[in-house]
């Protein structure tokens, strides 16, 4: 698995990211999934680099132009519900893509063990398609791993994008360890070194979810 950190070269990806993480711009709902659709936007810019290309002719009204376009269907896929925003920053870029949505959620035992649990899964064939799955937080990697391989389930992507801006360092490893494959890239903002007990990443930025919907039970 290859990994990919933009926030270490200087773009405005940077200043949206510490939007996000800021306490007090936070507090403006809609400006906080603003600021995720514009990187899940950025994200989709760089990912498309990556893709295969094919000279197409376009007919406008004065004649033909020859143009590269990319070959491969796309299927984005969201882990719900903090990555809509993210998720919608990509679709706004692949607009002819194929959507994913999956359920899943920490199911807490004695002490701090959990499990991940999914709750509901909708997802196209993925076979000769790129993948791209979105999930604003990547606190310990589990939670990816079992997306991933429910979302691969009866059919496998040419290639999978994981794009997560807030990464903690513990999932990164976790992640290359688990997932031995090279059709995956990770594609992160931030990679963060301190997880908590609970498993929270910090700094971070808090409840994704939250921030982005409001507060739940």
């Amino acid at each position: 698995m290859k990994v990919i950190n933009l926030g270490e070269k200087n773009s405005l990806l940077n200043t949206f990211v510490a939007q996000l993480r800021d306490k007090k711009v936070q507090k403006d709902s809609m400006r906080f999934r603003k600021n995720l659709e514009r990187i899940g936007s950025i994200f989709a810019y760089e990912i498309s680099q990556t893709m295969n290309y094919s000279p197409k002719s376009v007919e406008t009204p004065l004649g033909i132009a020859n143009i590269q376009t990319y070959d491969t269907k796309v299927v984005i896929a969201t882990i719900l519900r903090a990555g809509l925003p993210l998720h919608e920053g990509i679709l706004n870029f692949f607009d002819d893509a194929q959507n994913a949505f999956i359920a899943t959620y920490r199911k807490y035992h004695k002490g701090e063990d959990f499990n991940i649990s999914i709750e509901y899964c909708n997802t196209p064939d993925l076979t000769d398609k790129i993948l791209i799955l979105a999930d604003t937080m990547l606190a310990t990697g589990s939670s990816l791993e079992v997306t991933y391989k429910k979302l691969c389930e009866g059919s496998e992507p040419v290639h999978t994008h994981f794009v997560c801006p807030i990464a903690s360092a513990y999932a990164v490893e976790y992640l290359q360890k688990n997932l031995l494959n090279e059709n995956i890239t990770l594609w992160v903002a931030a990679i963060d070194e301190e997880l908590t007990s609970h498993s929270y990443i910090v700094p971070g930025l808090g409840d994704a979810g939250d921030l982005a919907y409001g507060a739940k039970k």
